[in-house]
């Protein structure tokens, strides 16, 4: 049985922030999105990881997403990339809005934004800052 030596792993994984380092390795493949074939833009990086670290991930995970609910770090009118919301409910929710101050005879105003790789320019450092500063333990995320 590996439960025993995998949860002594994943336990002193936790309280030292350091991880085996086979389980951070990553073998990266590239997916097609849409668009020209030709062009590199058009596909994603997949990184290939190994189960015991992707159990890991998920025990992080779920710390963080604990203490970001439980603290209140974001607010309720996130939807991407929260559990039991989507663009849907964004959606559903952002029509709500605009009907009750239609309704209530005030204007509305709405600009559409759509940052193309906004993800890909997040800085890691003032992203972990960013986490630090609203009280989640560094050693989650070394």
């Amino acid at each position: 049985m590996l439960i025993k030596p995998l949860s002594i792993i994943y336990q002193q994984s936790w309280l030292t922030g350091k991880v085996p380092v086979d389980w951070r390795l990553a073998n990266v493949m590239h997916s097609y999105k849409k668009g020209h074939k030709k062009d590199p833009g058009t596909y994603r990086p997949v990184s290939l990881t190994s189960v015991p670290g992707k159990v890991m991930e998920q025990i992080i995970l779920s710390a963080i997403t604990q203490h970001i609910q439980d603290n209140q770090v974001i607010r309720p009118s996130q939807h991407a990339f929260m559990k039991g919301r989507s663009c849907l409910t964004n959606l559903i929710s952002f029509y709500d809005k605009v009907t009750y101050l239609v309704d209530e005879g005030k204007a509305v105003d709405v600009v559409y934004l759509d940052f193309s790789k906004a993800f890909d320019t997040v800085s890691h450092s003032i992203l972990l800052e960013k986490m630090a500063a609203h009280g989640l333990d560094r050693h989650m995320f070394r």
